[in-house]
């Protein structure tokens, strides 16, 4: 092959020194060999002159080429589509023949109609005596179907073969070279990465069939919610991710999670089954929460365990508290199973009233956790650990036990509510339980609700069906709770016996507003419940304009801070006459943003003066903190929130060393009950606004800058205190 080359080399030389026709005569041996690896398609040769138009190509390459009979005289260069940008690279045919010089296995393209042929092309210059360049000549190869084919299997590799998806090693590449592009210019990329909850019982149930085809079904969902396939990648198993560059604003980030959330969360229908899973979202930011592709993937992993367990259906951002707050977890889990023992579990109780008259006719049992180290530690901390744990039925037995034996003493006809895990209905010996406790306490079976979460149909089977009868059996009174949050079907309504349906008071806020469908929403579940013979309690209600909208849509029952927060048992009945416990309603006029209490270190800024002040309570528009005298109303300040969220203030409301502010800029959930700024800031960008990374580097330089006259002293006075606790003025 090399000999017939070189010999071709030789005599084409000799025919361009010549200026002979473009078919030079050439020996018989020599045609014929050439002839046949060109008549075999074994590729050909091409040759032009110093200006680049074709002085001799093979005959088999004229017509795919040049579309004609004749190809000298053409533009060589002219026979390939111009090449894309970012696409084909800086090797292009125009870049080697502009140097002149010898080149290799150079990829071009041929366009004819529909069809795009690629040629690999090699050559070298033609140079003649004292002439200098006369043009070049090579090999020209057709490699279509080799490209084809190494695209198909570069396809295979990066794609998943199940759902069409990408794949891990498509996200890695990506991920790697945008968040790689976008480092200069400190420009966003947040990744979202997703996990089913409970998939797992839909393969051990119905079959890894079914869980392929539910898969399926999953990925097309998250096609329609995201908008753009190649963002969303299949990670394997039921995990998957999305990429979403230039995008650091988190009400954005956890708006499209809850989206993602609410549709994965629909029923599905495979074949005759029907299945319900749910969903968690882990979202990290780059280069907020990672300067890596590696360390933005680890972080939202991170931020994804914690939604998961932090009660699964939800989303989580990632911050530097994840970290403390597994270790928690962990020493939690260990010192569980000694708080039943050590009895730091107690039972407080809500008070549930018509809305009509105010009147009670219930309780919830809400269970709290007195730890002896951490203090008093909320449920939705600890449920998710005893669920995990196998904790959760020797704590729902203690809880049922104990809510029956205070119930007992209550006024008849007042009953008490009691929250069942999905685990514990699942338990085949729990009918056996309840029927133990009453019998234990003498309590009338009616008198007890049991809350059953939407959760428990998840696989629905004649197991389900079968706990439903039994309980009833009892003569128990079954509650539906939280309805409408993630597992939401009304066909499951049809036939399970509930006494009642709870309205979650996710519902509940935002009814009240105009431009919310949440009225709408309540509206059409009244009706449902109506016609199913079933009663309604509205929860959450906390403001006199929700216990209108709740009248005007006759909700049946109330349970909210407007009429009473939990209270332990001791005080449920104080002060009360027991033949007409009737509650009245007290609380703001109209709905305001909820307010989480809180005691917490934070950072204040105005003008060139940096003040550490206490938060004592946070929402949406605004926060109370503590620490300043002396505040005017009116006065603007930055607030550091910590972790770079800055957020714009104006001093609403003071009262001695009190101040409530009211945000520019409404702040946005962080997906597990708290909220966080929608956007952070970087400590570069810190610095380049001159504003120290923490309140001792600001008062190191606010010291230097007083020593050096730049700036005043404070205008606030800040309040400190003495040892004994005692308020001082610094």
């Amino acid at each position: 092959m090399r000999s017939i080359y070189n010999r071709l080399k030789t005599q084409m030389a000799d025919a361009q020194g010549a200026a002979a026709p473009v078919k030079t005569l050439r020996g018989a041996a020599a045609d014929q060999m050439l002839a046949s690896f060109e008549t075999l398609g074994l590729g050909g040769f091409w040759s032009t002159d110093g200006e680049g138009r074709i002085s001799y190509l093979s005959p088999g390459l004229v017509r795919p080429l040049v579309h004609d009979d004749d190809a000298r005289g053409e533009d060589f260069l002219g026979l390939f589509a111009s090449p894309r940008p970012g696409i084909d690279g800086q090797r292009t045919m125009p870049f080697v023949f502009a140097r002149k010089g010898k080149f290799e296995r150079v990829i071009a393209r041929s366009i004819a109609g529909n069809t795009e042929t690629f040629w690999q092309i090699s050559g070298e210059p033609i140079a003649t005596g004292d002439s200098g360049f006369n043009g070049f000549r090579g090999h020209i190869l057709d490699v279509t179907s080799d490209r084809q084919n190494a695209e198909e299997a570069s396809q295979m590799a990066t794609t998943d073969a199940l759902t069409g998806l990408s794949n891990r090693r498509a996200m890695s590449v990506l991920l790697e070279r945008t968040v790689s592009a976008f480092a200069p210019q400190r420009r966003a990329c947040a990744v979202l990465l997703i996990d089913l909850d409970r998939f797992k019982q839909v393969n051990d149930t119905l079959g890894h069939a079914v869980g392929d085809a539910l898969l399926k079904q999953v990925a097309q969902r998250l096609i329609r919610v995201v908008g753009d396939r190649e963002r969303i990648f299949r990670l394997g198993g039921d995990e998957f991710q999305v990429i979403v560059p230039d995008v650091d604003d988190r009400g954005r980030l956890g708006d499209l999670a809850g989206s993602i959330i609410s549709s994965l969360s629909e029923p599905y229908t495979i074949e005759t089954n029907r299945c319900t899973i749910g969903t968690s979202v882990g979202i990290a930011v780059s280069p907020y929460d990672g300067e890596t592709a590696d360390d933005i993937v680890r972080n939202a992993d991170l931020a994804l365990y914690a939604a998961k367990h932090s009660g699964r259906g939800r989303y989580r951002f990632y911050s530097r508290e994840l970290l403390e707050t597994a270790e928690q977890r962990r020493h939690l889990e260990e010192t569980m199973h000694d708080a039943l023992a050590n009895g730091e579990f107690q039972l407080l109780y809500q008070p549930l009233v018509k809305a009509e008259t105010g009147v009670v006719v219930g309780t919830e049992a809400l269970i709290r956790w007195n730890h002896p180290e951490s203090g008093l530690i909320s449920p939705a901390v600890f449920i998710p650990i005893a669920e995990d744990s196998q904790m959760i039925c020797r704590i729902g037995e203690w809880v049922l036990r104990q809510a029956c034996e205070d119930a007992i003493k209550w006024p008849a006809g007042t009953r008490v509510a009691v929250n069942v895990s999905p685990i514990q209905f699942a338990d085949p010996s729990f009918p056996k339980l309840v029927s133990m406790v009453l019998n234990a306490t003498g309590l009338d079976p009616d008198r007890l609700e049991l809350e059953i979460t939407e959760s428990v149909f998840l696989q629905e089977s004649a197991a389900t069906d079968a706990m439903f009868k039994t309980l009833k059996g009892l003569g128990v009174r079954l509650v539906l709770d939280d309805f409408g949050t993630g597992y939401s079907s009304l066909a499951y309504l049809k036939t399970a016996p509930f006494d009642k349906i709870k309205i979650d008071q996710s519902f509940v806020r935002g009814a009240t507003s105009n431009a919310d469908r949440n009225r709408a929403i309540i509206a059409a579940i009244v009706t449902l419940a109506e016609a199913l013979d079933m009663e309604t309690i509205a929860e959450g209600v906390e403001s006199f304009d929700q216990l209108t909208m709740v009248r005007e849509l006759k909700i049946g029952h109330v349970q909210g801070y407007l009429y009473s927060r939990p209270v332990p048992v001791e005080d449920l009945f104080k002060d009360v006459d027991a033949a007409d416990w009737k509650i009245e309603a007290s609380g703001p006029a109209r709905q305001r943003h909820e307010r989480r209490a809180m005691y917490r270190t934070i950072g204040v800024i105005h003008e060139d003066h940096y003040y550490p002040v206490m938060l004592r309570n946070l929402s949406a528009s605004g926060a109370l903190i503590e620490g300043l005298i002396d505040v005017p109303l009116g006065t603007r300040l930055m607030i550091d929130l910590g972790d770079g969220q800055f957020e714009l203030a104006t001093v609403v409301r003071t009262r001695e060393s009190h101040q409530g502010l009211g945000f520019d800029r409404e702040l946005v959930s962080d997906g597990n009950g708290g909220l966080c700024t929608r956007h952070r800031f970087l400590a570069h960008h810190l610095a380049a606004a001159g504003v120290p990374r923490n309140a001792d580097e600001f008062q190191t330089k606010q010291a230097s800058m007083l020593a050096n006259g730049i700036i005043s002293l404070p205008r606030f006075s800040v309040v400190a205190r003495n040892s004994d606790g005692q308020r001082k003025r610094s």
